[in-house]
């Protein structure tokens, strides 16, 4: 082997030496990440038990929940269902209680020539309503006809019996288009005017009974919002038409 000479130039001064890099420590605990997790993984499938060996009473469990859940489903239908009804139901009886109520003029056109009170000595028991002959006039207020015919200085006449026991009477009729027994609404066409009777000129004669008492028809139906001096109705006949 030959002796290297101090004076010959050392080929490797001037060179470094590259040396290899570290490990990283980033890549260690990466490595150790993926061991450790794989580890546990093996662990945990080891304690899963076999699907075949799955307990029956959790099969069962599984199954009466679901059945619990189409159950519970099934019952908020109902529930809303029951509610839509009930709504329905008190949508329906609120139309009717607004149907008992409503009062009407029962001529749309009239001149009011008499009013109720004492004349020529005895009580008109009434008011008078003038319109031409043969005009048709309607119910004030709903009820059952208790009385359809002839009836001495009444003429032709109709009594409507309402479900308090109010009774209206309408006189001196042309004819009358309606039956005893027959229920009527609040503005159905029951008769037409006429001159009929104890009458002086062609008109309607309308009496209000309560408790079997006459009273004033005009005092009566001011107090269920109609006038007849002004020829209004009362306000659940604007509604009922609207709803109509």
């Amino acid at each position: 082997m030959r002796q290297r000479l101090s004076s010959e130039p050392d080929r490797y001064r001037g060179r470094r030496r590259v040396p290899t890099p570290p490990r990283s420590r980033y890549a260690v605990v990466v490595t150790s990440a993926f061991v450790g997790a794989g580890v546990v993984a093996l662990g945990a499938a080891s304690n899963l038990p076999d699907n075949k060996a799955v307990d029956p009473d959790v099969l069962s469990s599984l199954s009466k929940g679901s059945s619990i859940t189409t159950d519970a489903l099934e019952n908020r239908g109902d529930n809303a269902a029951s509610r839509g009804e009930n709504r329905e139901a008190n949508t329906q009886l609120s139309a009717e209680d607004a149907a008992r109520d409503i009062y009407l003029l029962p001529l749309d056109d009239y001149e009011f020539t008499s009013a109720y009170g004492v004349r020529f000595g005895k009580l008109h028991a009434g008011i008078d309503l003038a319109a031409p002959d043969g005009t048709p006039y309607k119910a004030v207020h709903g009820g059952t006809v208790t009385a359809a015919g002839y009836s001495g200085g009444y003429g032709y006449m109709i009594t409507i019996r309402q479900d308090d026991g109010t009774e209206m009477i309408y006189a001196h009729s042309r004819r009358v288009l309606v039956n005893k027994g027959d229920v009527v609404k609040a503005g159905q066409v029951i008769g037409e005017v006429g001159n009929t009777g104890y009458s002086y000129g062609t008109h309607l004669h309308l009496e209000v009974h309560v408790n079997g008492t006459p009273v004033d028809p005009i005092t009566y139906l001011e107090q269920h919002g109609v006038s007849i001096k002004l020829q209004m109705e009362s306000v659940y006949a604007a509604l009922d038409a609207e709803a109509s």
